[in-house]
């Protein structure tokens, strides 16, 4: 399992079992609403995954309710200006993009809100 600092803390766990990598939000109380922590952790492990032949396919799925609420707009309203806002939406669209070209095959388990 990779992840970021402890388990208990991690915004992104990663599991692998099988050919399968397993990453999971972890932010339930936020409704793993994508931070710039979560970005980055989740970019990590996407790099990660992509060098690794022993993984053959990816699910992401969210512990909690629910399996993201979108860009967390709290922390957005923290920093409401226009450049913070081009770099966080690069940062979320270079992960996105990174998902896209996987050569892995992707599966989005989600529940609740998304």
């Amino acid at each position: 399992m990779s992840e970021n600092g402890n388990q208990a803390e991690a915004v992104v766990l990663r599991e692998d079992a099988n050919g399968v990598a397993t990453l999971w939000l972890n932010r339930p109380r936020q409704y793993n609403a994508l931070s710039e922590e979560v970005l980055t952790a989740l970019q990590t492990e996407l790099d990660a995954i992509a060098a690794d032949e022993t993984v053959r396919v990816v699910v992401i799925g969210a512990k909690g309710k629910a399996f993201c609420a979108g860009h967390d707009l709290k922390e957005m309203r923290a920093e409401p200006s226009e450049g913070y806002y081009n770099d966080l939406f690069s940062q979320c669209s270079r992960m996105m993009m990174s998902i896209n070209q996987l050569p892995q095959p992707v599966i989005a388990r989600v529940h609740g809100l998304a």
